[in-house]
């Protein structure tokens, strides 16, 4: 009952602050939504952000929202598996292990206990430039290990090795001391990629990364059910929305052609454009390289990590081929805005594969009475 008051005290404002002409269309809005929610388990932000009022029926019926996601990915990608993914220096070394293409990892910084003389991994100041120096490391990537939409990168053009520390360079002209960027959080220092000529053109201060949304079924087929890329704007060293907007092009999952490239400046303020808003650069029409040798790789990392069975990898393009920058073990929704079109046909249809010959994902997460009700209402409902 609580829960039900909740929802109503806050769907209230909702309606009434909703962009809408007339009170007509709002209610008429409500209504849609109350439906969605019930059928699909749409949240409200789903529904004003993706502007459903004015989506096609193809993509109401397909759109995979949060609470249906959530609930595949417990069979998919099971909680044990988690750390594997979202830890980005343990991703990086199970990747790594297993043959994927991943950017060089220089140091993992982490303060819990000190290891010595390791070619790794640092707990100090001291053993961090000892790493840096040994490897003669002149530039790199220094990101946390759990952060996600870009948020913490930094980009060092050039390390300038002191008495007892080292002067960064990034690549904005910005200098800061080591000292002052290491803390009590984990960091990685990686290599740079250098994307290939067609790619820098899209964006050249950014990597723009590929989106490759992938399933791997029990019977080892890997299949790649969606493409785009966020290229990022002037300026900015990554390529993600959370860095302060950016331009979405979709990727012809067939072809490799881009189409429908999308300036996004927050949601509701979409539009669409032929040219990068920046360097004026055509988008629209763009076949990438080698795009089924791309692709054939992206299909071999999904087969070597089975332990996420629907993942989204940020891809970079470089002239050896893809290389991985981040495997998502849970995703945001956002792609289906930009390939104008939803994946939860592709998505149910992996899950229901694993369901056949899986474990029952409730026993992992323990018996809650909870737990267990929900489970039941989202079978009955995502059926």
């Amino acid at each position: 009952m609580k829960r039900i008051l909740s929802f109503y005290y806050r769907l209230v404002p909702w309606i009434l602050r909703y962009p809408a002409k007339s009170f007509g269309q709002r209610i008429k809005i409500l209504f849609d939504y109350l439906h969605l929610h019930r059928t699909k388990g749409l949240n409200m932000d789903e529904y004003y952000e993706f502007e459903f009022e004015n989506r096609s029926e193809e993509f109401r019926k397909n759109f995979l929202g949060w609470t249906e996601q959530g609930f595949y990915l417990r069979t998919l990608n099971p909680i044990k598996y988690y750390t594997l993914a979202r830890n980005k220096y343990l991703a990086h070394r199970m990747l790594e292990n297993v043959g994927v293409r991943k950017t060089p990892l220089y140091c993992y910084y982490q303060t819990e206990g000190k290891v010595f003389d390791c070619e790794n991994i640092a707990s100090d100041l001291n053993d961090v430039i000892r790493i840096l120096k040994n490897k003669n490391v002149q530039q790199c990537v220094i990101k946390s290990t759990e952060t996600s939409h870009g948020e913490g990168v930094i980009v060092v053009k050039n390390i300038e090795y002191l008495d007892k520390d080292c002067k960064l360079h990034y690549f904005n002209g910005k200098e800061e001391l080591l000292s002052n960027v290491l803390g009590q959080y984990p960091l990685l220092f990686e290599g740079l990629v250098e994307q290939t000529k067609q790619f820098a053109q899209l964006n050249e201060s950014s990597v723009n990364t590929v989106r490759f949304m992938t399933t791997l079924y029990p019977d080892g087929e890997a299949r790649i059910i969606a493409t785009f890329i966020k290229i990022g704007r002037a300026g900015k060293c990554v390529d993600n929305a959370g860095d302060g907007g950016n331009v979405d092009v979709c990727v012809d999952t067939e072809t490799g052609e881009i189409k429908y490239a999308i300036q996004y400046d927050g949601w509701r303020k979409i539009k669409d454009i032929e040219r990068h808003p920046d360097s004026g650069n055509q988008l629209n029409g763009i076949v990438i390289d080698n795009w089924e040798k791309i692709k054939a790789d992206v299909v071999k990392f999904q087969q070597a990590f089975p332990y996420c069975k629907a993942a989204g990898w940020d891809i970079a393009i470089t002239d050896e081929g893809p290389v991985v920058i981040e495997v998502n073990d849970s995703w945001d929704r956002t792609g289906q805005y930009f390939i104008r079109k939803g994946w939860r046909n592709e998505i149910k249809d992996c899950y229901k594969a694993w369901k056949k010959v899986s474990y029952n994902p409730v026993v992992e997460r323990g018996s809650n009475s909870f737990i267990l009700k929900q489970m039941k209402k989202f079978e009955k409902m995502f059926k």
